[in-house]
């Protein structure tokens, strides 16, 4: 029996059309290629339904709520559905694609983000493979979670970042290998098994809740950013140096931090570094930001870290337990 995939169409680059602004996202145009494309009536082709968001969103307008709305479509037809292929634009796809890892609690089936560099309509459109492999992949029995496909490759979602702006392969996984290498077949990789699932699955959305992410750099003035650290900020994704550094106690920073700490924000530390983690306490640089109460944020991405935040403060758990859960692999999102 043909398995049935739920293709939703948020926007994003792959759908879009020139217009006298620049590129566009355009539904009409998109669903006239898509039902020209041969591949769509291959007897091997899963079955496949689609959804087309209103109004299509350039991936930088993506918020919130269009997490939630997106949330809502899976639930919606995960019954119905034996899985999920979400075109998204590539700007925010790492974002959206941690957001659903979280969001989706207890997911027992494939959920591919995919998109495109080059609109479907133009003649070297890496769209094609993208969506025609995304669409398999999600019609397989050893995928359960929330992935990327892009350029040849399929990612955890909530290890992915992109990795270039106008390069066919967007997308990397620095700290986790890709689960599936596209070649002749696909090869599947044995891979660390996710956390254990427990209960049915169910849709948890996510609260506004008001977050932040600070670089640090060298010559930073970190008195700048007090303003902002008032008892409305729930957390903050700190972006250190190596192995979660950050310029000597004299500065402004520790105070600053500690004044966050103290009205319940979360800080969360990550390293700048594409590969490796940050391990709190290695150096005495990171040691005052371990006595201040700061989550070690391990190897998650920043857009893992966001994303985690947003969904343990939006089930309502107390800063003790949120600070933990940061710490503990939920969604295969840290090693």
């Amino acid at each position: 029996m043909k398995k049935k995939i739920c293709l939703i169409y948020t926007g994003g680059t792959i759908g879009m059309v020139h217009s006298d602004k620049g590129y566009i996202p355009s539904g009409e145009g998109f669903l006239k290629l898509l039902k020209g494309m041969p591949e769509f009536s291959h007897p091997d082709f899963p079955d496949f339904e689609m959804i087309v968001f209103s109004p299509l969103l350039d991936s930088s307008d993506m918020d919130v709520e269009d997490w939630n709305k997106l949330g809502r479509t899976i639930a919606s037809r995960y019954a119905a559905c034996d899985g999920f292929v979400v075109l998204h634009g590539t700007d925010t796809m790492a974002y959206s694609a941690s957001a659903l890892s979280f969001m989706l609690e207890n997911l027992d089936k494939p959920v591919i983000f995919t998109g495109s560099q080059i609109p479907l309509y133009e003649l070297r459109s890496d769209g094609r493979d993208n969506l025609i492999a995304a669409m398999l992949l999600a019609a397989s029995d050893k995928i359960r979670e929330v992935c990327i496909y892009f350029g040849g490759v399929l990612l955890r979602g909530n290890r992915a970042t992109k990795l270039s702006a106008d390069g066919m392969r967007a997308f990397d996984s620095p700290n986790f290998p890709p689960l599936v290498q596209a070649g002749i077949d696909f090869k599947f990789r044995r891979v660390p098994d996710l956390p254990k699932k427990e209960g049915a699955f169910r849709l948890q959305t996510f609260e506004y809740t008001p977050l932040g992410v600070i670089k640090v750099f060298p010559g930073i003035r970190f008195e700048l950013f007090e303003g902002i650290m008032t008892e409305s900020l729930k957390g903050v994704v700190l972006e250190s140096f190596g192995a979660g550094n950050i310029p000597g106690a004299t500065t402004a920073l520790l105070p600053i931090l500690k004044k966050a700490h103290d009205h319940g924000t979360i800080v969360v530390v990550r390293s700048q570094c594409p590969e490796g983690k940050v391990n709190l306490g290695t150096y005495a640089a990171s040691s005052a930001l371990k006595d201040i109460g700061a989550v070690d944020g391990g190897d998650m991405t920043t857009e893992a870290a966001l994303a985690k935040l947003y969904y343990l403060l939006s089930k309502g758990l107390s800063s003790a337990e949120i600070k933990w859960l940061m710490e503990m692999n939920l969604r295969g999102e840290r090693s």
